[in-house]
């Protein structure tokens, strides 16, 4: 696949780039080179290859799921400049 000079062009307009016209040559031979790397990555046969979820061949630990407040509700809530019981006070935002 070939990318030209109007094809740039407009996709910078899309985009809403500004592009130089001296730029706009290289960027049309860097994404035509770009494009005919990706056709020759769709050609290959990955029918044997397992996809990789990371680098190292280790599955991750499960965890029990349970909730831990932290005990430090005291702490946080003397931060704030306004406070009811076990909570902050905000300002209203719908009126």
């Amino acid at each position: 696949m070939s990318i030209d000079k109007d094809t740039v062009k407009h996709i910078s307009k899309l985009a809403r780039i500004s592009l130089d016209e001296n730029k706009v040559e290289s960027l049309s031979k860097d994404l035509t080179s770009i494009m005919k790397f990706i056709e020759s990555l769709n050609k290959l046969n990955t029918d044997k290859t397992t996809p990789l979820t990371s680098i190292i061949n280790a599955s991750l630990k499960s965890r029990k799921d349970e909730v831990k407040d932290g005990k430090i509700r005291d702490q946080i809530l003397k931060n704030s400049p306004e406070k009811n019981d076990e909570f902050f006070v905000v300002p209203k935002v719908i009126e």
